[in-house]
């Protein structure tokens, strides 16, 4: 649980509605956020939800007000709903009038919950419907308009962000784009690092240029000239010394609810670890945990996007797509012993 302390002493949103913790002295409960003055720890026992917490005789925190935690993530489940069901935006007072609260405290809380904004999310939902189009091999324009953009400036702003390419060249299988690429030798064997002109969008062990060949066929796809160098040497370091690994650009791509799961894994600290229902709760849906799975294993970029760090409940290792001997020295490199995880709320 000290990963659950170390929350609570930080204030920490980001954990508010993951666990609970209850004051023995005064039988109250709160949620990691609450601005309350800290109790000693000895003092502080802690539950994975609030009706944990009731059955042994807590009540709720009227200041933090614990119980509200479920409702905000059923507003913002039920918003996320809207939001894709919609051919067009919903604007953010129709979308916080339908879930029973106030737009500026709406957009906070979805924030919060999702990582982005109701807007961000959105475009990341239309994009994705304009590149489900474009493979489909409809006209720029059709696609454009099926997805619900009512104007092309934003539909070309979204999809260079979105898309990493222009619409035309993603439909193409790329053609038109460069992706750089090296296959070098690692401590956990051949590893391949690809790169666009954003950054890295894709690492992996035991696969060569067929790969990419593969995802993007018509790309103008080359062996690094050195251009890449740095990137390399950092993606080396990062499984050598996790601990003195840079910050490196990555351009990965994936559905609204992978792109969320892989932000939350690169939320894990070095040193420790989570399961996949802490990630599924962490993205606001706990009963997801099998798609958080398949979310993992479709990582593009290893190791950046840590799901190594990702075990099953019960202290497994649960699967990994570079072999579970990579994962377990990836996490020894880290400090965490196997059998014996950094986090087991």
């Amino acid at each position: 649980m000290d990963a659950a302390w170390a929350a609570f002493e930080r204030r920490d949103r980001d954990w508010d509605g993951r666990v609970v913790g209850a004051v023995k002295t005064t039988r109250i409960y709160c949620k990691p956020s609450c601005p309350a003055r800290r109790p000693k720890r000895e003092n502080v026992e802690f539950f994975v939800d609030a009706e944990g917490a009731r059955a042994a005789g807590y009540r709720a925190c009227l200041r933090c007000r614990p119980d509200a935690v479920g409702r905000d993530r059923e507003a913002v489940a039920k918003a996320v709903v809207l939001i894709e069901a919609a051919e067009e935006p919903v604007r953010l007072d129709v979308l916080a009038t339908a879930v029973g609260y106030a737009a500026h405290h709406f957009q906070r809380l979805f924030t919060r919950n999702m990582g982005v904004s109701p807007a961000a999310y959105a475009r990341a939902i239309r994009a994705k419907r304009a590149q489900t189009h474009l493979m489909e091999d409809k006209s720029v324009t059709e696609a454009m308009y099926d997805a619900g953009y009512a104007a092309p400036s934003r539909f070309y702003a979204d999809a260079k962000e979105r898309l990493g390419m222009t619409p035309s060249a993603w439909r193409d299988g790329g053609r038109g784009e460069t992706i750089r690429y090296v296959v070098t030798d690692s401590r956990l064997g051949p590893l391949l690092v690809a790169a666009t002109g954003k950054g890295i969008c894709r690492l992996t062990f035991n696969e060569d240029a067929g790969a990419l060949h593969r995802k993007f066929p018509n790309a103008e796809i080359i062996e690094d000239d050195g251009t890449i160098a740095n990137w390399v040497a950092g993606a080396l370091l990062a499984i050598d010394r996790p601990e003195a690994a840079p910050e490196l650009p990555i351009d990965v791509h994936g559905t609204a609810f992978q792109e969320k799961v892989w932000q939350e894994l690169r939320k894990i600290p070095l040193g420790q670890t989570r399961s996949y229902a802490d990630i599924a709760a962490a993205v606001g849906q706990p009963g997801a945990v099998r798609a958080v799975g398949t979310a993992n294993g479709s990582n593009p970029v290893s190791v950046l996007v840590p799901c190594h760090r990702v075990i099953r409940s019960d202290g497994s290792l649960g699967g990994y797509g570079g072999g579970l001997a990579n994962k377990v020295k990836l996490l020894a490199a880290e400090g965490v012993t196997i059998g014996q995880p950094a986090f087991d709320l």
